[in-house]
């Protein structure tokens, strides 16, 4: 039969899970803003979180069932289509405030969406202008 996990290390490994998603958007946050130029990797999240990089990328996954890149991804990408949707701001600025150099931005648009960042922002247009005319 296997042990149970006391409530106290659940409770914490929710913590760290917590700390870190919070990290994750302040950081990214503050690459938009311009206070920050170079994307955060795991480890310094980790360092600001006075943990180590393996801890806490294996609490993560244990308590999402994702790596912890995944939601640095998933982040970026709502971020880059809200700024496609919602500006017109070209796609190579987008991608240097992403810290994308534009062409690497177009291939992990694409992985996620299928599609380019410029196909997307026709797409958003075109439904747009559909919508408005219904």
């Amino acid at each position: 039969m296997p042990t149970k996990i006391p409530q106290k290390i659940l409770s914490r490994q929710h913590e760290i899970t917590s700390d870190f998603l919070k990290e994750v958007d302040k950081h990214l946050a503050d690459i938009i803003e311009g206070r920050a130029l170079d994307m955060y990797e795991i480890r310094d999240i980790a360092d600001i979180m006075h943990i180590h990089p393996t801890h806490l990328s294996n609490t993560i996954k244990l308590t999402t069932g994702k790596s912890p890149c995944s939601f640095f991804e998933a982040r970026i990408m709502d971020i880059a289509k809200f700024m496609l949707r919602e500006t017109n701001t070209p796609v190579a600025q987008i991608a240097a405030k992403l810290t994308f150099d534009p062409s690497n931005f177009t291939k992990f648009f694409k992985r996620f969406e299928d599609i380019t960042p410029k196909q997307y922002r026709e797409e958003v247009f075109v439904s747009s202008i559909v919508d408005s005319q219904q």
